[in-house]
């Protein structure tokens, strides 16, 4: 939620503010602001919609600076209009901040500012915060970073902030808790970014902010981070290996569909080195030293939200089919509120693409106080759910700008079949030639997905007949159930038309009732398992005059010559066929939302990292 950028350093600051808002619009999309420092006075431009209104609206204001930040909104508290867009400025006109989260307490804090003569013109948490700090600075007369560790003692909620001073002019100061902040060094230059993509251009170079810390940073004295209590910490300097044309759309119309068209090469990344070509043997370096837990844990429960709850589903599907292992899939949003179960002997793994899904870190801290181990699967190095986790392994999907997700998905499937694999065979439930067979399969099913991709106009001719409609219905069986409620939030999230993803066998209990000839119903039918039963299922819906749209495994007569629709994929094993048949349903939700005039990157109302409840 929301996108923070700021520059100190010798080159011009709004350039690079503008383009990084740019990179970070992804996050937050409601409203944008610049402040920047310029003869020591403070300037602040701020804009509802998108950042390109901003940098309409700033034509020829902006004066020579080179120190700044600017921030991108998801509307929380307030809304998304000129006066509630960030950067906020203090009552002195001295102070100015951008933020990240909620303050829980602000309300509080806000009736001891009034009865202190504080006025607030906004409706946000932000303007407390910084009329808090600003109170705690002047009643203390400490230097800046000291007044804001005393202030953040006394703050509730969650935060990414940054401020600035034109007391001060040469120097930034920020502080994150529970919301990602990733400091950039280059050469005699300084960032702040939510994530790196602002930063990539400039350097590779960052420091991942921790819980409760504070960066001050000035040409003068360099970086230096001290914790809310104070005590000085060395900076850990890390490298980052995305490339900038990672970030571009690299002449496709969407990053959305150049993702989809990446996921033959992010599920070879996600693969590649963790399977022993000589041994015919999964390698996942990540899970050593919790391999025996995983082993003999009486229970999995898997936690995650959105999209990458659905990968967890499938998890389920491989681990308990693969390796025999129970597992419980979770809500994180619901787990941490529910006073769970924990026993000795269960294991959490969390998925989360950018490692820093609030509603995630929050149950994984509260699965490892009451004495959990915790695996960790997700994209992003370095991400607070990375550091919080005792081990886990990295998707190496790369950057994903489309808020809807796409070659995360894949790219998290990837891995837990590498963990299903490994249990199962460590475990001796998989007979050793069934073992060579899903080895030898997982790594063809990059070249799988590249042939799904090429009915990419076919599903373009059945998005066109049915991009009007106002409902779908979405089945699958098996491991093609979890595929059937990813299809239906993907054409929620991007083209606003309601769908529901349903087990093919609950059809009966109830959603039968809808089907109609206004209802396309889209039936994954690359099961071998469930055939005649996916069989019965498509009758039963063309019986009461519903268009079938069907995806099935490259061959298949006897259901192609049932459905209105056909979309083939290549054959494979069941375990990984959630890898290939969810590729026809992100391209039909694309092609949607695209006919539909809808805005694919930047869905209304979404973000894509959920970093606030």
């Amino acid at each position: 939620m929301c996108g923070i950028v700021a520059y100190l350093g010798d080159k011009p600051v709004y350039p690079i503010l503008i383009k990084g808002l740019q990179r970070l619009e992804y996050r937050g999309y409601d409203s944008s602001g610049v402040a920047l420092i310029s003869d020591n006075k403070l300037h602040i431009y701020k804009k509802s919609g998108k950042v390109v209104d901003l940098d309409v609206y700033c034509q020829g204001k902006i004066p020579e600076s080179n120190i700044g930040m600017g921030h991108t909104r998801w509307a929380t508290h307030g809304a998304p209009n000129d006066l509630n867009a960030h950067p906020h400025v203090s009552h002195s006109k001295r102070l100015a901040i951008i933020h990240n989260g909620i303050i829980e307490n602000y309300m509080l804090l806000k009736k001891k500012l009034e009865k202190k003569g504080y006025t607030f013109q906004t409706d946000t948490d932000t303007e407390v915060l910084l009329a808090w700090i600003e109170e705690i600075w002047n009643e203390t007369g400490k230097p800046l970073v000291e007044a804001l560790c005393l202030a953040l003692t006394q703050v509730v909620g969650a935060y990414a902030i940054v401020l600035m001073s034109n007391d001060d002019p040469g120097r930034l100061i920020a502080a994150r808790k529970s919301s990602p902040l990733v400091v950039g060094i280059g050469e005699g230059e300084y960032f702040f970014a939510s994530d790196a993509t602002p930063i990539i251009e400039y350097t590779n170079h960052v420091v991942y902010l921790k819980d409760e810390e504070i960066a001050d940073i000035s040409l003068k004295d360099g970086l230096k981070i001290r914790t809310i209590d104070n005590l000085n910490i060395e900076p850990y300097i890390q490298q980052i290996k995305w490339e900038l044309q990672e970030l571009e759309k690299g002449g496709y119309d969407h990053f959305m569909l150049k993702e989809i068209y990446e996921q033959p090469q992010s599920i070879a990344d996600s693969l590649r080195g963790r399977i022993d070509k000589t041994n015919q043997l999964v390698t996942l370096g990540g899970i050593k030293e919790l391999e025996n837990k995983l082993l003999e844990a009486n229970r999995i429960i898997i936690l995650a939200c959105g999209t990458s709850w659905h990968a967890a589903l499938v998890g389920e599907y491989l681990i308990e089919d693969l390796a025999r292992i129970n597992v419980e899939v979770e809500y994180a949003s619901e787990f941490r509120y529910r006073n769970p179960i924990i026993r000795e002997g269960d294991v959490v793994i969390a998925i989360s693409q950018s490692g820093e899904t609030a509603d995630t870190l929050a149950a994984v801290k509260l699965a490892k106080q009451k004495g959990a181990t915790i695996f960790g699967i997700c994209n992003v190095v370095g991400s607070s759910i990375s550091r919080i986790t005792d081990a886990g392994s990295y998707t190496h999907a790369g950057p994903e700008i489309g808020v809807a997700s796409t070659k995360a998905f894949t790219a998290q499937l990837s891995v837990l079949s590498l963990l299903a694999l490994r249990l199962g065979y460590r475990k001796g439930s998989i007979a050793e030639s069934r073992y060579h067979t899903l080895i030898n399969e997982l790594r063809q099913i990059p070249d799988k997905v590249e042939i799904a991709l090429k009915e990419d106009k076919t599903v373009e001719q059945i998005a066109k007949a049915f991009k009007d409609v106002r409902n779908f219905l979405y089945l699958g069986r098996g491991y093609n159930f979890p595929v059937a409620l990813e299809g239906a939030l993907k054409l929620k999230e991007i083209s606003y038309i309601h769908a529901e993803g349903y087990p093919a066998a609950e059809m009966k209990h109830g959603p039968i009732a809808l089907i109609d000839k206004e209802m396309p119903v889209v039936v994954l039918a690359t099961n071998r398992s469930a055939h005649e039963k996916i069989i019965s299922n498509i009758k039963e819906v063309s019986a009461r005059c519903g268009k079938i749209i069907a995806i099935v495994s490259k061959g298949d007569q006897i259901i192609s010559e049932l459905a209105d629709y056909v979309v083939e994929v290549p054959e494979t094993e069941e375990p990984f066929s959630p890898i290939v048949s969810v590729i026809p349903l992100q391209l039909l939700s694309y092609h949607i939302a695209v006919l539909r005039g809808c805005n694919v990157d930047q869905p209304r109302n979404l973000a894509k990292s959920v970093t606030v409840e």
